[in-house]
């Protein structure tokens, strides 16, 4: 790992233990530290706290006080921060179920939602429960058990609608206009590509690789390939291919394909 991220991890659960002290639980890297493809520079820092039970709004102010931005520097983009209770992390609900998110950093708006009935139905409810069950197969302890032992996956059937309403999501994004490169759009292509392998495979990988397992198994979307090139400095698709694939995507897992 990075040796400045380690560092900033390190620096983070400190500080959770010094606001939570012994109802901090367990602490766990997620998205692509957790799944091994972080990227300096590009990648976000995707953080969950686990604590013992419900936290005070005074807890939940200290965490924040303490761990946003301008108290503690994110070596990257911005940090994405969710704190559970150890009851809901266990339950394999599909609710989000947060006690507080936090996104803070140099390169992202900050965020600050105490409660999971404040956040926007408009910015997506989903994200938690695939979060948690990214946690549940590959979430990187940085403090207390193994994170399968803490976060339950969803039901197969809960997973399913919510990789429907994540894809339903991005495709009712604006489009980029136009038939060019648009910036963006390889995380969109990327993303379903992720979403397609754990609907066909029941893995979670990171985007790149879920990309190229796509590929390497016959999908012969050129868009695929296009997106992978440009993480390595190539253009990205355009919108219309990116949600033309998106779509794809989302038909299969809906049973729509074909």
């Amino acid at each position: 790992m990075d040796s400045d991220l380690q560092r900033y991890l390190d620096d983070l659960v400190a500080a959770a233990r010094d606001v939570l002290g012994a109802d901090l639980v367990g602490a766990y890297a997620a998205g692509s530290v957790g799944l091994g493809a972080y990227q300096a520079g590009r990648s976000d820092v995707d953080v969950a706290l686990v604590s013992a039970g419900p936290l005070t709004d005074t807890a939940k102010r200290a965490l924040v006080a303490r761990l946003r931005h301008e108290a503690l520097p994110c070596p990257a983009r911005g940090l994405e921060l969710v704190a559970y209770d150890r009851a809901v992390a266990a339950s394999g609900t599909p609710e989000p179920g947060f006690e507080v998110e936090i996104n803070t950093g140099a390169g992202m708006p900050f965020r600050c939602t105490l409660d999971p009935a404040d956040r926007p139905a408009a910015d997506g409810r989903f994200w938690y429960g695939l979060d948690r069950s990214i946690l549940h197969q590959s979430g990187l302890p940085l403090l207390g058990p193994p994170a399968g032992k803490v976060f339950a996956d969803l039901t197969p059937a809960d997973l399913r609608r919510l990789l429907i309403e994540a894809l339903s999501w991005w495709l009712a994004l604006p489009t980029p206009p136009g038939d060019q490169p648009a910036p963006g759009m390889d995380d969109a292509v990327l993303g379903a590509c992720r979403s397609l392998v754990r609907h066909r495979d029941g893995i979670w990988l990171a985007k790149v690789a879920a990309g190229q397992r796509l590929v390497d198994v016959g999908d012969r979307a050129e868009v695929i390939g296009q997106a992978i090139a440009a993480r390595h400095g190539g253009p990205p698709p355009t919108g219309a291919q990116a949600r033309a694939f998106q779509q794809r995507v989302r038909d299969e897992i809906a049973g729509q394909s074909g």
